[in-house]
Formats: structure tokens, C-alpha cells, sequence
């Protein structure tokens, strides 16, 4: 199984781990708290775990296809909610 992880450096990791789960949580699965937040697409799925000035990322996926939809979705929309904070991620693949 594919995967990849980000470490996304930003002094509000909890918010944007919830704004991101709210986001998605209207039509997909999704489950969060403080600390950590799982979504569910339909081509894998994303967990994430705030920490102290890092917002950690790791995609899951069943074929290298599903991998990049699930980066690129949540890559952009972290993005663009935080554009303010210029935030940047940055995927590497993992062994899993």
C-alpha cells in the first residue's frame, strides 16, 4: 500500500487540522479531535496529528493513482487555507 507523509511547519497545527476535517467531513468521512483527524476518500485516506509547530500528514492509498489524489487534495486545500500563513506541503513517500 502507497503512502506518503508531509510535515506541514505552522504555529496552529490544531486549527488546521479541524478546519480541514470540518472541510471534508461535509462529504466524506471524517473524524477529528485536538491532536489527531482522519478523513476517508474514496482513494485512501489521510491522517493527521497536530503537534507542537507541526501539522503532520500521511496519505494511505491502494495504488499509486488513489496516493496522488489523496496528496493533492489535501496538499491544496491546506494550501489554500493557509495562504495567509503561507504554509507549503511537501510530500515524501514512505515505506508503510
Amino acid at each position: 500500500m502507497p503512502a506518503a507523509q508531509a510535515n506541514v511547519a505552522t504555529n496552529r497545527p490544531s486549527r488546521y487540522l479541524t478546519q480541514l476535517c470540518k472541510h471534508f467531513g461535509q462529504k466524506i468521512p471524517a473524524e477529528y479531535d485536538n491532536e489527531k483527524g482522519t478523513t476517508t476518500f474514496e482513494a485512501g485516506t489521510c491522517v493527521m496529528h497536530a503537534r507542537d509547530g507541526v501539522l503532520r500528514l500521511r496519505a494511505e492509498a491502494g495504488n499509486d493513482d488513489g496516493l496522488r489524489q489523496v496528496q493533492d487534495v489535501v496538499g491544496s486545500h491546506l494550501e489554500r487555507f493557509g495562504a495567509r500563513d503561507e504554509l507549503t506541503v511537501q510530500w515524501t513517500r514512505v515505506a508503510t
